[in-house]
């Protein structure tokens, strides 16, 4: 008989609690996020998820409890630690440098990783050309994965929003990430842009984990395999798309619906 695969998990919060003053933003928050899963955090506005992505991101440390990365053996991560720790994320805007094409802002991506510097480059040795010219092939390698590759010589100001976001998606792929965290990835996308991000981030599953939040419910209940429920910074619910679909809690914390 075949023993089942174990289950790998990539990050797990485990009874993280935060406080601002007298303000409860999260309350004993804990779940998991396994090895080519997608996980939706979700809620209504004001439930705590950007402040659980922060949490994640390492930019807001938890008043007590832990976020655990245990595939790198690593917990609480500082922001400039996650590309190195192969995590990378996106926030709600796209955060593109305006100055830079959309090419070089994909380069840019690589720069927190181990032997992404730029140093030998600017300084035009040899070695660091050879390594600038590679990081410009990865980069237009990620721009055709993503179908933009026509934009690469384009500036972020002269390229549609839609467009922008998946930018944003090329830049967080050159750190070559094991987890990757998405902040609002559906937000000010139409609805044929919106089909195009389901299947495109459906096929990094098969490389990665995905921890996303997201306020549009159709894109997430067709995405993810498993959604967290935040509701008041606690966890009112967990589970599949069809099970927190069909859930009182969350009908009633959306809806206004008590059953």
């Amino acid at each position: 008989m075949t023993e089942p695969e174990t289950r790998r998990v990539t990050l797990s919060f485990e009874h993280v609690t935060v406080r601002f003053g007298g303000l409860l933003a999260l309350s004993d928050v804990s779940f998991e996020v396994a090895q080519s899963e997608i996980v939706g955090l979700i809620g209504p506005n004001g439930a705590g998820k950007t402040t659980a992505f922060n949490v994640a991101c390492g930019f807001q440390r938890p008043t007590s409890g832990t976020v655990n990365f245990p595939e790198l053996g690593r917990h609480t991560l500082k922001p400039p630690q996650l590309a190195k720790a192969g995590v990378a994320r996106t926030l709600q805007g796209v955060g593109l440098f305006s100055h830079l094409s959309v090419l070089e802002n994909v380069m840019a991506g690589a720069q927190s990783r181990p032997g992404g510097g730029v140093w030998s480059s600017v300084l035009g040795l040899p070695s660091g050309l050879r390594h600038e010219q590679a990081l410009s092939d990865e980069a237009l390698s990620q721009l055709e994965r993503l179908g933009i590759a026509q934009y690469g010589a384009s500036l972020p100001s002269g390229i549609p929003y839609g467009i922008a976001k998946k930018v944003s998606i090329a830049r967080a792929l050159m750190e070559r990430p094991s987890l990757l965290m998405l902040d609002e990835p559906a937000s000010g996308l139409d609805e044929r842009e919106l089909e195009a991000f389901i299947e495109l981030i459906g096929e990094l599953r098969s490389s990665m984990s995905v921890l996303l939040v997201e306020h549009n419910m159709d894109f997430v209940m067709q995405l993810a395999q498993q959604l967290v429920v935040l509701n008041f910074g606690q966890v009112i619910a967990q589970g599949s798309p069809k099970e927190i679909s069909n859930n009182p809690d969350v009908l009633a914390a959306y809806l206004g619906i008590d059953e």
